[in-house]
């Protein structure tokens, strides 16, 4: 039976390690263990980096039962993991939003690949700001004044007199990002519509960096970034109004209380590659261990429901795959 498990993602000039720390022993491989010793292959999964944590999880966790299965995962933003995808050079493309119906659904039309959106788990996009930076709420409102298109606010009391004087020092993801779609969309009310004064990356851990290390930092990411990281920078609270503000919790997540920053994370199967063995056993073990792949990663696990839904999804697409 699987006990506690810790798994830590570090990304440095483009490579990713992946740590695992394992207590008590696995004498009895439970609930959807794969176990497959003689499993074999090649599964290449890219995409989101909200999604990474929690896909380099899965990946560990399965390698112990299927050591001779080669997993690689890739943090191309959700954007750009799509266009690997359709381009037929992964498996499997991880997505902190769904695939985009008027642009990326056609390129996969057009190149045959036939896919299966799969929810794995949750997320809260959480607004962080340094250390020395104290906000503790931000409306929508506020937030959309910081960030949308032309914005000229350059110290946070233009914001709010009572925000500090200090000089905004922003950072957060590019372009190819489903959370910069996701935030843009919510707060700025257009997908795609944002400041472009700012310090963009598709690596969450550099924006980390950037808010860690710079005087008025403040930026947005996945909520299990700001779980690895609470003790180095600050979690504001997002509401409609003031003091109606709530901080991103697992709870606040599932439940919908964070508003409007909540998302669902998804999987995308290639239904071909879904036919293969090694697929198929690892989406298998992904959604049957969700809960145990979640809180390894730090990353908010499916409701009851939401699972439930999940198997279903899953199901489909391996009777599509055939």
């Amino acid at each position: 039976m699987r006990r506690t498990r810790k798994i830590t993602v570090l990304a440095a000039a483009g490579v990713l390690a992946v740590g695992v720390a394992a207590c008590g022993s696995d004498d009895n491989n439970s609930g959807g263990g794969s176990g497959d010793k003689n499993l074999s292959g090649k599964i290449a999964l890219d995409g989101s980096s909200t999604v990474l944590p929690f896909a380099q999880a899965a990946a560990e966790l399965f390698n112990e039962d299927n050591p001779d299965v080669k997993i690689t995962v890739g943090s191309s933003g959700t954007g750009g993991g799509f266009e690997k995808f359709c381009a037929g050079e992964t498996d499997i493309s991880d997505a902190s939003r769904p695939i985009k119906p008027d642009e990326e659904v056609p390129v996969c039309q057009k190149k045959g690949i036939k896919y299966k959106e799969v929810q794995v788990a949750n997320d809260g996009i959480a607004i962080v700001t340094n250390k020395d930076l104290k906000i503790d709420c931000m409306t929508t409102a506020q937030l959309k004044k910081l960030w949308d298109k032309g914005s000229k606010v350059k110290s946070y009391n233009e914001i709010d007199p009572s925000f500090p004087n200090t000089e905004a020092n922003l950072f957060g993801p590019g372009t190819d990002s489903g959370t910069f779609d996701f935030f843009t969309d919510k707060i700025n009310g257009e997908e795609g519509r944002s400041r472009s004064d700012y310090s963009p990356s598709e690596d969450d851990n550099v924006t980390l960096t950037g808010v860690e290390g710079s005087k008025g930092g403040l930026g947005y990411f996945g909520f299990s970034y700001y779980e690895g990281a609470k003790d180095k920078i600050n979690l504001v609270g997002v509401g409609e109004k003031a003091g109606e503000c709530v901080k991103p919790s697992t709870q606040a997540i599932q439940d919908g209380s964070y508003k409007p920053l909540s998302r669902p994370l998804f999987m995308y199967p290639n239904e071909k590659a879904l036919a293969r063995p090694e697929v198929k056993a690892f989406m298998d073990f992904v959604v049957a261990n969700q809960e145990e792949i979640a809180k390894a990663s730090q990353i908010v696990p499916l409701t009851p429901e939401q699972a439930t839904k999940g198997k279903s999804e899953l199901q489909a697409a391996e009777a599509a795959a055939g």
